[in-house]
């Protein structure tokens, strides 16, 4: 069971783990160790509320497929539990992320002596280009 805030929690039967090897260089072991774990989560058969299934789909990740599953690699330990670990903590921050709620911006106009300062950078910029010109006699 993953607990995703105080009232959501995803069963361990939603979660689909599968151990694969790591790639990258590792010696020997590499070759013959399952270290590596290769999650998978489907969200629009998971029990999690409306809200969040709603949020997750909408968000712009390449760790979710056109069909809602999210697929999550981990790979960085060297141990199979300890990828497991950070694959249930990355899937569990990705939910998490999708209920942040963005706080809209509020325009606002430059001060006036922001302005002051930007037109006077301006003017001397635009005085040490004049003086690069040719040198009159």
């Amino acid at each position: 069971m993953l607990k995703i805030s105080n009232t959501v929690t995803i069963q361990a039967w939603e979660i689909q783990l599968t151990a694969i090897r790591a790639q990258g260089a590792g010696g020997q072991n590499v070759n013959k160790v399952s270290s590596a774990i290769h999650l998978q989560f489907s969200v629009p058969h998971s029990t999690l509320p409306d809200v969040y299934k709603q949020r997750i789909l909408a968000l712009k990740d390449s760790r979710i497929s056109k069909e809602g599953v999210i697929t999550i690699k981990a790979q960085q330990f060297r141990t199979q539990e300890q990828n497991r670990e950070d694959a249930l903590k990355r899937l569990a921050e990705l939910i998490q992320s999708a209920m942040v709620v963005q706080k809209k911006r509020r325009e606002t106009k430059p001060t006036r002596a922001s302005k002051e300062r930007r037109l006077k950078g301006k003017n001397i910029k635009s005085q040490t280009k004049s003086l690069r010109g040719r040198v009159q006699h």
